[in-house]
């Protein structure tokens, strides 16, 4: 595995993790 491909790699698993996150204070913030 070379360099780049773990960049992208840790790259997605932040944005997922952040959005999952975003997603999470939004619904608590505004219970159903």
């Amino acid at each position: 595995m070379n360099t780049s491909a773990l960049i992208m790699m840790i790259s997605t698993y932040l944005i997922v993790t952040f959005f999952t996150f975003y997603y999470f204070i939004k619904v608590l913030k505004k219970p159903k």
